[in-house]
């Protein structure tokens, strides 16, 4: 059974976030609100977790999976980045993009794409997401929360518990998630490339 967390929007309460962070460090798998849409995380080094990630969604290992970070120190960490790719990136964050980049060794090879060795991650500009972030400290293992043979990412933490407790650790409720997944930006070619159009306006990056 999913825990289920009532938690201010703006103003996350520490017990309670605390509790979340909790969950995701014993392995447990939790749906939580982000400023697109709610996404599944994990703990980045276990592997169970991740794997259970990819049951929920089913989805196989050539299915990118995103890294959310505190920071953009944090995100230099476990991407290599070049100047341009870092401008961009630093227009986007924190904000609705999703990076695709180059992999450190930081990040474990069964995160990565098998054939590329890249990484998508992100800024997320959540108080909630970043509140469980900086009790983690570290970044957590994430995917939009779109359910096996459907296009649209579930919004609605009270039918995600319903449809998906027994699958959960733990289901955070905080009202205003827009439901709208981010916008994804292949960094690793020569030049831009927006994979998915999403709640990110290119714009804003120049493209």
């Amino acid at each position: 059974m999913a825990q289920y967390f009532e938690i201010h929007p703006e103003t996350p309460q520490p017990r309670l976030i605390k509790q979340a962070v909790q969950l995701i460090q014993k392995g447990g798998v939790l749906a939580v609100p982000t400023d697109t849409s709610y996404a599944l995380v994990c703990h980045l080094d276990d592997k169970n977790a991740v794997d259970q990630v990819r049951r929920i969604r089913q989805m196989d290992d050539k299915h990118l999976l995103t890294l959310l970070c505190r920071d953009l120190s944090e995100l230099s960490n476990y991407a290599m980045v070049d100047n341009h790719q870092f401008r961009l990136v630093k227009l986007g964050s924190p904000g609705a993009f999703t990076f695709i980049l180059e992999a450190t060794k930081e990040v474990p090879r069964r995160l990565s794409h098998p054939s590329r060795r890249t990484i998508g991650l992100r800024v997320p500009d959540h108080p909630v997401m970043q509140a469980l972030l900086e009790e983690l400290g570290q970044p957590v293992l994430a995917t939009t929360f779109i359910p096996p043979g459907e296009t649209d990412a579930l919004n609605d933490p009270d039918e995600i518990r319903a449809r998906f407790e027994k699958q959960l650790a733990g289901v955070i409720s905080a009202p205003g998630c827009p439901g709208q997944p981010s916008t994804i930006i292949d960094l690793t070619g020569d030049e831009p490339t927006v994979v998915r159009p999403g709640r990110g306006d290119p714009a804003k990056l120049g493209l």
